[in-house]
């Protein structure tokens, strides 16, 4: 049925576990969907059916949910299927964007990856070597290996973080024999990384990067050397492409806005993304607090602003970006392990109050 109807590039991961799929009689066509607490019913990529039964699938399935008193929620939509939705009556914004890249046509080579190279050629250096094996072959013990790999990774997050199941791959379960799955090991044969890919259907077929595993003492590069050896194996397969999933706060534009959305929940995802700044209002509010809003210039700014402003903006963006990667690469309050909204302030101030303390401490030290 996916392989008939479905165009999203996330519509494999409908096959997951735990995943809830809603086909009433006379349809040819799935919802995959899980319950979300008391009162809602999480829709995920659209209605995988013929575009001449959407429409009708979707009303069923909102009748379903009112009969369950349930409201519908639905996420990594299309843009014709935010079309749909905003005609069916839903308010619909857009969040993010799915990056994918042609395979005939990619290269490593240029400055552009200069970063990636180094990291491949240092986990080779380290005795990292990549594999696919057989289906078969990931029982018994790799499977066992692959587990204690889970274990230490999901460790390494925080003691009680939880494992996401809903937007995201797995390993095992009844659709694995469709996926590939890439393992890296150490000179002694240990696993210490592994991605598994997803197949893509539709207009823009090929593989979806799915679920990624990195063991914490992994050398740099493991899953750097995973992804590049995918690459060179799925563009001699001849597969058009390779997606990289859903990047919330990405690739926001109006033009992909439907009638209807609502402004609130936009400005607030503008702003989430960063480039919300740049407007004036937001920067002038701001400035009466006291804040300073930096913004790096465009393109177009670039060219009028003398070379020794540029090499202050420059120095202020490395030690702003150099700030966020620390926080959200180390510190990872994405997996902030809390069940309420004021739950995530709290850990949230908690983790940039003690990023704060410690660039305290280490400038005392040095002085």
């Amino acid at each position: 049925m996916l392989s008939r109807h479905a165009h999203n590039p996330s519509a494999f991961l409908a096959l997951n576990t735990t995943t809830r799929h809603f086909s009433p009689v006379g349809f040819d066509g799935v919802i995959a969907y899980r319950p979300s607490e008391r009162r809602h019913l999480v829709q995920l990529g659209g209605v995988f059916a013929d575009p001449a039964e959407q429409a009708a699938l979707l009303a069923a399935f909102r009748r379903y949910a009112r009969a369950h008193r349930r409201r519908v929620m639905a996420v990594q939509l299309l843009p014709d299927d935010a079309r749909m939705y905003a005609a069916a009556g839903f308010t619909v914004n857009q969040f993010g964007a799915d990056y994918a890249r042609r395979l005939d046509t990619f290269s490593l080579a240029g400055k552009k990856y200069v970063q990636l190279r180094n990291k491949v050629s240092r986990a080779g250096r380290a005795g990292v070597t990549v594999a696919e094996p057989a289906v078969e072959a990931r029982q018994g013990s790799l499977d066992e290996q692959l587990c204690a790999l889970d274990t230490a990774w999901l460790r390494s997050k925080g003691r009680h973080v939880k494992e996401l199941a809903f937007m995201v791959g797995e390993r095992g379960g009844d659709a694995d024999c469709r996926r590939r799955l890439f393992v890296a090991t150490g000179p002694d044969g240990d696993p210490l990384a592994y991605v598994s890919f997803s197949p893509v259907y539709g207009r823009h077929a090929g593989w979806l990067h799915d679920l990624s595993r990195r063991r914490p003492d992994a050398p740099p590069g493991s899953l750097e050397l995973i992804v590049t050896t995918a690459v060179e194996t799925f563009r001699a397969e001849g597969a058009p492409y390779l997606h990289f999933g859903f990047t919330p706060f990405t690739g926001l534009a109006d033009e992909h806005e439907q009638p209807g959305r609502s402004g609130i929940a936009a400005r607030i995802i503008r702003l989430l993304a960063d480039k919300g700044f740049n407007a004036e209002k937001v920067a002038g509010s701001l400035a009466v607090e006291g804040i300073s809003i930096l913004v790096p210039p465009t393109k177009a700014q670039t060219a009028t602003i003398p070379p020794s402003l540029l090499k202050v903006i420059a120095e202020w963006r490395n030690r702003i970006e150099t700030t966020f990667g620390e926080i959200t690469d180390q510190m990872e309050p994405a997996r902030h392990g809390a069940h309420t909204f004021w739950g995530v302030l709290t850990r949230t101030a908690s983790t940039i109050a003690a990023h704060t303390l410690s660039l305290i401490m280490t400038e005392t030290e040095t002085a």
